[in-house]
Parts: C-alpha cells; sequence; structure tokens
C-alpha cells in the first residue's frame, strides 16, 4: 500500500510472506531446513526526478529464520568435533538462525503505485536489508547416553554451533528483490 505524502515523497507499507524447504549441511551435519521470510516494511520512497525512478529506505519488522532438523549420516551416525555417536542415542539434533528483529532497508525502484494515470502499474524494487549478525542455536533432545557422554555430546554440539555461526556470517545484509502490480482508478 503506497500513500502520498508529499509531491516526491510516498511512504510505502508491505507485508511478505514466504517459505522454502532445502538441504544443506556445515563441515559435520547434514540438515533438513526451512527459510522463513516473514517482514512488514515501512518505507519511504523519494522520486529525484518526478518520474518513476525512486530511491526507497525505511526499517523492516523481520521475522526472517531459518530452522533446521540434523539428519544422521550414513550408518544412522552423527559425526560431532570429530566424534561419532549413534543417533539412536543422540535424539534430536535441531538448529536455528535468528536475525534482529529491526532492520534498515535502502532500495532503488521503478514505479510509483500513486501516480496520476489510471489503470495498470508495474514496479521493481532492488535493494538490502541490513539484518545485523545472524543468531545461531543448537540443541540436542533425548540424550539416552550416560552423563559424562551426554555432557561431551553437549560440548560438541557446542562446537558445532559455533561452525554453524561461521557458515551463516555472511547473511548480514539480505539482498531484496521485489516486482509489484498496481491498479489505479
Amino acid at each position: 500500500m503506497s500513500v502520498p505524502v508529499q509531491p516526491q515523497l510516498n511512504a510505502r507499507f508491505g507485508i511478505n510472506a514466504f517459505s522454502y524447504d532445502y538441504n544443506g549441511n556445515t563441515s559435520d551435519v547434514d540438515y533438513d531446513a526451512k527459510l522463513i521470510m516473514r517482514t512488514f516494511d515501512a518505507l519511504l520512497d523519494y522520486y529525484p526526478m518526478s518520474g518513476n525512478f525512486r530511491l526507497s529506505g525505511g526499517v523492516v519488522y523481520n521475522g526472517n529464520k531459518i530452522d533446521a532438523n540434523g539428519r544422521p549420516g550414513a550408518g544412522g551416525v552423527y559425526t560431532l568435533n570429530g566424534r561419532t555417536y549413534a543417533a539412536s542415542t543422540v535424539g534430536s539434533v535441531d538448529a536455528q538462525v535468528d536475525f534482529r528483529k529491526f532492520a534498515p532497508y535502502l532500495g532503488i525502484g521503478w514505479g510509483n503505485a500513486v501516480a496520476k494515470n489510471k489503470g495498470w502499474g508495474f514496479s521493481t524494487d532492488l535493494g538490502v536489508l541490513f539484518q545485523g549478525s545472524p543468531r545461531t542455536s543448537m540443541t540436542h533432545t533425548g540424550c539416552t547416553l550416560a552423563s559424562p557422554l551426554c555432557a561431551m555430546l553437549a560440548a560438541d554440539i557446542a562446537d558445532e554451533n559455533r561452525d554453524l555461526q561461521n557458515e551463516v556470517n555472511d547473511l548480514k545484509a539480505f539482498p531484496v528483490l521485489r516486482i509489484g502490480v498496481s491498479y489505479s482508478f
């Protein structure tokens, strides 16, 4: 939804939702992962030449995250930090990657949903969501090993979490491509 603020300035609000299932891995563990993208945008669009080209900036509520479930390797084992554990004794290994909840957005685009011309309009955006350093967490539940071995597993899971953190550190800036359609009466 776009609302005119001044002759060359619009306020724009949007909701985005998308999910994507994929398989990923770190050096030790394979994962069945789900990318969950949920954002709410509050942006200002500035039209410097009073045409369709725009510069956009604002803030995004960032509900993006990745949920992952570890998948045992060949022979039903997990290899964590060089140690091999039978999946039947480890239980489940789960991971989550989360991002800063409020993130700045900068972009350029084409199209003006509140232009005076009537009918159909098309728009595009190319921008960057600066979501900061991702936070990772890994857990395991259902360890049936002896207490000292469960403690060693917990330490190995912590090392795996550090590996996962290194894998996702490049996700600080998230590219955004949008294509939109509007109709004005």
